[in-house]
């Protein structure tokens, strides 16, 4: 029994009330999904409008006319929520008043069960003249049918707009290839997406369509390995999330994600992702070959008449074969294999075809990657040299390797090559601060390694550190400690030596150390750098690292980097790499002010109020400054000071905080200095933010229900729930003073309730040091006691717990 013979069965009677039991319980059906429900439930809607179409014809007298479904319903694809693309074809000859009741009688049944409807009344003649002016019309007829009427009607429309469609070719494809371009743009690309659009990004639904319609053309083909089955997964994807949410969506939101994993039967969200990613890398990587391959085919066309007309009856020359390097030669525009290679006798022919194509910017054929997959002898363990050599070559490449890594990996040949990559392949990166896949980001990351390696002594090592950083994603565990036995295997296998294999472990281990010690400790403090010299080992190794940070972060997201982040890791490293080079921890005399502190000291203690200095600065990523802020010692001002500046949106980078006893002066002097930057526009004036300080000490300036109220009115993302916040004393970092870590969602004024806290529990604060990414921020506060002198354990533990209580 077919599909649409099986759908009767559901059907109650030929009314709306009827259809809508029918395809509820078509939809309720456990048993029943992906191509076998979608073809159902278009087989039910068949059933019904053919009775509304039949009955109309009968009232109204109207003959000759055709009831035809386009596009997706065309296709008989009808996910839960699809709409109706419908066309009421005519001869012409019936009156128009007739015509015109005989729509009504079909479009209004379905607008009164609520069903989206596309529709249009028409004439063969006037659907192809349509067509012709209208791409997207033109495109939806290519997948048409009848649904009920005179079947000739349409068969002699498809004739001539498929007839169009071929001849015009040259015109129509390019205009399509732009219009999936101006797609992309807007919706982005589907697999690095953490709430992708399943029909209108780069890799969707849409994608998939124009590549049938490429086909139809009769002038290019997509690849058909995997592409049928990729469609399917998007399909799937897109019924789920049309019943999970009962709304006709093609947006994959947050909130929504693991409802539509359990229906699709896969363990979470992040396999849900995982396999929507891969079926849209299937379907972009088709979308690429195919283009191209159009691409040529229309420029030997128009290339076919000027050359006859040059060289007469002899016909075209031979196209051109130059060589590129062993056994890969370029032709008409690709890298494609030469005619003496022997992949099942050169185990390395495959890294040196995407080596080569790499460094000369040319795609890989797709013929040439088709056979390696096929022929090509598997490489001895550990690989020769000129493999390894090959591969660094590939990583070198820069910008032009990624569409080449992406074909050999898009043909299986990357995981036959290094099997530990399938691991990370397509995997999803939940943080917002992350642009691309894990998979990706290695890769994004090997690019912008490429440009440092002029830095370094050893840019084999910061090449292959790029690509395995990230490695242990995926695995239990922190992923550097996974990832550091997984790149050692792998450098092993690749054929590195045992010492350099040391070198890259570490560099794995190790990868986030300079960027969250820069950014979240106190560098001032010996311990911090000692600590960084043993983990690094060597002043060799370091350079490496600080190439292989700035390549990560810049790889990460705009989020990641910046002239500050990076003037912070500069000097971490210039400090460590004294001491690896025999010196000793610097620390600068935090006893000794300097000139402007102590001058705004004197003035704050002369005025008992506070004195303040702002110096702006025009950094890279905002409008920054330093801010030094002399107050007579008193309570509360940690969080008064943090809280004026939230108020004025600052967002604080790092603060440092002593207390200054001046000779011959009665009292003591808390001194901030302050690292900031302008949320958005200009610094605030100086004088403004005095004001409001002098308030917040005195308490006419309620900064709690002011920055309440600014919370408020902040819009909330709707189902993101972030983790709760969470504080944790960290050991051996500093023999100066209690290291309290805060991880919690970034709010404003997150660092004013970590104040009051810590106020609250009567310790002072030496420093703090905010790192801020996404919608998370790490606050790195270190505290003495009143005597100025670290905490005992359970003081430091009950400590935590009452600030996270504070936060919570």
């Amino acid at each position: 029994m077919s599909s649409v013979e099986e759908s009767t069965d559901h059907t109650a009677d030929s009314g709306p009330s009827g259809y809508a039991a029918a395809r509820l319980r078509l939809l309720q059906e456990e048993s029943r999904s992906g191509p076998s429900r979608r073809s159902a439930l278009a087989g039910l809607t068949d059933d019904w409008l053919t009775s509304l179409f039949t009955a109309a014809v009968r009232e109204t007298g109207v003959r000759g006319a055709a009831l035809v479904a386009v596009g997706g319903y065309g296709r008989a694809e009808l996910s839960p929520r699809s709409d109706l693309d419908l066309v009421l074809l005519h001869d012409g000859r019936a009156e128009p008043r007739a015509l015109s009741a005989l729509a009504d009688r079909l479009w209004y049944p379905v607008w009164d069960l609520g069903v989206a409807l596309d529709h249009s009344v028409r004439t063969p003649a006037e659907a192809r003249k349509t067509a012709a002016e209208d791409l997207k019309v033109h495109l939806g007829l290519l997948d048409s049918r009848v649904v009920a009427g005179d079947a000739g009607l349409l068969a002699g429309l498809r004739t001539s707009v498929l007839a169009d469609w071929r001849n015009q070719a040259a015109k129509r494809l390019p205009q399509l290839h732009a219009l999936c371009r101006d797609r992309a743009e807007r919706a982005g690309e589907l697999r690095f997406l953490l709430e992708p659009d399943l029909k209108e990004a780069r890799g969707g639904l849409r994608d998939a369509t124009a590549l049938r319609a490429v086909a139809a053309s009769w002038l290019a083909d997509a690849p058909r390995e995997g592409l049928v089955e990729a469609r399917r997964r998007l399909l799937d994807a897109r019924d789920a999330l049309h019943l999970v949410t009962g709304r006709s969506t093609d947006r994959l939101s947050l909130q929504d994600q693991d409802q539509v994993a359990a229906r699709l039967g896969l363990l979470d969200a992040d396999a849900l992702l995982r396999e929507v990613y891969a079926a849209a890398h299937v379907v972009a990587y088709a979308g690429d070959v195919t283009w191209r391959e159009v691409g040529r085919v229309l420029r030997a066309r128009a290339a076919r008449p000027r050359l006859r007309g040059l060289l007469g009856p002899r016909g075209a020359p031979a196209v051109e074969r130059a060589p590129l390097a062993e056994g890969v030669v370029e032709s008409d525009g690709e890298a494609v294999l030469a005619l003496a290679a022997r992949p099942d006798r050169d185990p390395v022919l495959p890294l040196r075809l995407a080596a080569a194509a790499a460094q000369a910017g040319l795609p890989v054929s797709l013929h040439a990657l088709r056979r390696l997959a096929a022929q090509a002898k598997a490489l001895p363990v550990p690989w020769p040299a000129e493999a390894r050599e090959q591969l660094l070559t590939l990583l070198g490449a820069g910008e032009p390797m990624v569409p080449v890594w992406e074909a050999m990996e898009a043909e299986g040949l990357i995981t036959r090559l290094l099997p530990d990559w399938e691991r990370v392949r397509c995997r999803p990166q939940r943080n917002p601060v992350h642009t691309w896949t894990v998979d990706r980001h290695l890769i994004e990351t090997a690019v912008r390694a490429s440009a440092l390696t002029r830095r370094v002594g050893r840019p084999d090592l910061l090449l292959m550190a790029a690509l395995l950083h990230d490695i242990g994603k995926g695995w239990p565990g922190d992923h550097s400690v996974a990832g550091e036995t997984i790149a050692r295997d792998m450098a092993a296998r690749v054929g590195f030596d045992a010492p350099d294999v040391a070198v890259l472990g570490t560099l794995v281990r190790h990868h986030l150390l300079l960027i969250d010690t820069a950014t979240r400790r106190d560098l001032d403090d010996p311990a911090t750098v000692g600590s960084v010299a043993r983990a690094v080992g060597s002043v060799g190794t370091l350079e490496i690292l600080h190439a292989l940070t700035e390549a990560d972060a810049l790889a990460t997201g705009p989020a990641a980097w910046s002239a500050w982040r990076g003037s912070l890791v500069a000097d971490l490293v210039a400090r460590v790499a004294a001491v690896l080079e025999g010196g000793a921890p610097a620390a600068r005399d935090l006893e000794v002010p300097t000139t402007e502190q102590e001058r705004l000291a004197v003035e704050a203690l002369r005025t008992r109020e506070p004195v303040l200095a702002l110096h702006a600065r025009q950094e890279e990523d905002a409008v920054g400054g330093e801010l030094v802020v002399a107050v007579p010692d008193q309570p509360g001002v940690l969080p008064a000071v943090a809280g004026v500046l939230a108020l004025h949106r600052l967002t604080v980078r790092a603060a440092e905080l002593r207390s200054l006893e001046l000779p011959d002066r009665l009292g003591e002097v808390l001194v901030l200095r302050w690292r900031v930057a302008a949320e958005y526009g200009s610094l605030p004036q100086a004088a403004r933010l005095r004001t409001d300080l002098v308030r917040a000490l005195d308490g006419s300036l309620d900064v709690p229900a002011k920055l309440a109220d600014r919370e408020a009115a902040y819009p909330r993302r709707r189902g993101v729930v972030p983790p709760p916040p969470r504080v944790a004393v960290v050991p051996g970092v500093s023999s100066l003073a209690t290291v309290l870590e805060v991880r919690a969602p970034d709010a404003l004024g997150l660092l004013h309730r970590i104040g009051r806290a810590l106020e609250a529990g009567g310790v002072r604060v030496r420093s703090a040091h905010v790192s801020t990414l996404g919608a998370n921020a790490v606050d790195t506060v270190y505290v003495v006691d009143a005597d100025g002198k670290p905490l005992p354990a359970p003081a430091a533990a009950a400590l935590a717990g009452a600030v996270q209580a504070a936060l919570a």
